[in-house]
């Protein structure tokens, strides 16, 4: 039962919505603006550099702390790592804005790297070193998350597997980007 009250509060933080705070501060709904997306790059676009860093800043903690708190209580690993993947879902699906979020990558860097530093670095990396041939961040993204997830199997840590279904999500809020990249 306590797994559960976990996960129901990794949901809740996740729905802690920054963009929508940010545009409320500066009076504007983000929604009504550009992709109408409640994320960082959004609030950046329309907002300038400060709303996006506000924004990112405070979408990371979200996934940081559901680590943090996961194992301040001593959950299992694979719990944490589902915490994680629950708060992604929450930024993505947030039910008191209509399950119209943001596309949880800010939330997933925060998660990740407090998840298991090494492992995030191999994301990194395999982002990096297919940015110079796409030449789209989303697009060498989808790279860093196969690298990830290869190094899970590989170095062993199938605690860590639960993951794969955050960026399954990620990619499908990616999918408009995504296709523009192939058209």
């Amino acid at each position: 039962m306590e797994n559960f009250y976990y996960l129901l509060f990794c949901y809740f933080i996740g729905t802690f919505m920054s963009a929508w705070f940010v545009g409320n501060w500066y009076g504007i709904s983000l929604q009504q603006k550009n992709s109408g997306n409640l994320g960082a790059r959004n609030a950046g676009r329309t907002l300038g550099k400060w709303a996006f860093v506000i924004t990112l800043l405070f979408d990371g903690l979200k996934g940081a702390l559901v680590v943090y708190i996961g194992r301040f209580f001593e959950f299992d690993e694979i719990i944490v790592s589902f915490g994680v993947v629950i708060c992604i879902f929450g930024h993505l699906f947030p039910f008191w804005l209509r399950l119209k979020g943001g596309k949880g990558v800010a939330t997933m860097i925060g998660g990740l790297l407090s998840l298991n530093p090494l492992l995030f670095l191999m994301l990194i990396c395999g982002t990096v070193m297919t940015l110079p041939f796409t030449k789209s961040l989303t697009s060498s993204m989808m790279f860093g998350f196969l690298t990830y997830s290869f190094c899970i199997y590989l170095l062993h840590l199938p605690m860590y597997s639960p993951i794969i279904i955050s960026f399954l999500f990620i990619t499908w809020k990616h999918r408009e980007n995504l296709m523009e990249r192939v058209i």
